[in-house]
């Protein structure tokens, strides 16, 4: 999907330009254009329908915009760090855009390519970016939002970016708090894999966060062309913004890895107690084992004779035995209880 949204120098909006237009509104030095391009070979677009739209987007970047073909090429590949390349007369920026799978207990990550120009902003993403979305609905109903160029707007683009990082967080640290109640009430496999999950997510915040900061630093602090000296302090703004995202994922990172080691303490615990009680009950069993074991414990074969009457020793032998037999036990529960044992 291709759409466009052009502001002409007097201020007016129109979103339902043409791509044949694109060419003539971009001659307008005093306006600005928009292009958004969205899924240009997404999986659930027909095979042909996709490819089409894949070469009429690269026939765009290269025909109309005679952007590089290096960074044309970045574009419409993913899995590229965030960066910021400058080519001049416009810039090339790799961002990425974050949402939380609660299902998987993971983050997904969206690429978002931008290239900003004079007059122009070109957006390129192959899956719904929720802050493109809302800034797109606030340009085309407020025209405020596109009268200040488009470096501002680029800041607003990268600012709805960033706001998207903090439910984020927020999520992942309502699961951390569940999965440490879990682990204090009863731990169970399934929590060790929600708490691996956790920890996957974080790390992987934490390899997008660290050079996406440094891209609003440059953006804040060098000279580009297309960003006007008075609109970097925005840029700064976002910039410590992700700085705060840092320290709050490093904490949520702290936060997960001692709700690690608290679930394997408290298994490890959990496993002592249990070995502790099968060891007293072997302790307490060994006495008795014994005494069956030497003494044969044949007093019924023996005991009465042909006649019936029983023998007076072997009764009190077997007496004595039986009576050892429950009280050697019983005295091995008190000093094992007097010793602080269980």
């Amino acid at each position: 999907m291709i759409r466009i949204l052009y502001r002409n120098a007097a201020g007016a909006i129109n979103a339902e330009c043409g791509l044949s237009q694109l060419p003539e509104l971009l001659e307008d030095r005093d306006g600005l254009v928009w292009v958004d391009v969205q899924s240009w070979h997404s999986k659930s677009s027909p095979e042909n329908e996709a490819s089409e739209m894949f070469r009429d987007v690269q026939a765009m970047l290269r025909e109309v915009f005679h952007f590089h073909p290096l960074s044309i090429e970045d574009a419409l590949n993913d899995s590229n760090v965030p960066k910021v390349d400058d080519w001049g007369e416009y810039l090339y920026l790799t961002l990425h855009a974050v949402d939380f799978d609660k299902s998987i207990e993971d983050i997904d990550l969206h690429e978002l390519d931008v290239f900003v120009g004079a007059n122009y902003l070109v957006t390129l993403r192959e899956e719904e970016v929720r802050g493109i979305d809302r800034v797109w609905k606030q340009a085309t109903r407020d025209p405020r939002h596109t009268k200040r160029g488009s470096d501002y707007l680029l800041y607003e683009v990268c600012d709805a970016v960033a706001t998207d990082y903090l439910p984020c967080m927020d999520a992942i640290d309502e699961q951390s708090d569940l999965v440490q109640d879990e682990v204090f009430d009863k731990p169970t496999r399934g929590t060790l894999n929600r708490i691996f999950h956790l920890k996957k997510a974080v790390l992987n915040l934490r390899r997008v966060l660290s050079p996406q900061r440094e891209v609003f630093n440059k953006l804040a602090r060098e000279d580009y062309a297309p960003i006007d000296q008075a609109e970097r302090i925005y840029f700064r703004d976002i910039y410590d913004h992700f700085l705060r995202l840092t320290d709050l994922n490093e904490s949520l990172r702290d936060l997960i890895t001692g709700s690690l080691d608290t679930y394997l303490s408290v298994v490890a615990n959990r496993t002592n107690e249990v070995v502790k009680t099968l060891t007293i009950v072997t302790v307490l069993f060994m006495p008795l084992s014994f005494g069956t074991g030497f003494f044969g414990m044949n007093f019924f074969a023996s005991l009465i004779e042909v006649t019936g009457d029983p023998d007076p020793v072997k009764l009190a032998f077997f007496i004595f035995i039986i009576a050892s037999m429950i009280a050697v036990p019983v005295l091995m529960l008190i000093f094992f209880r007097r010793r602080g044992w269980f």
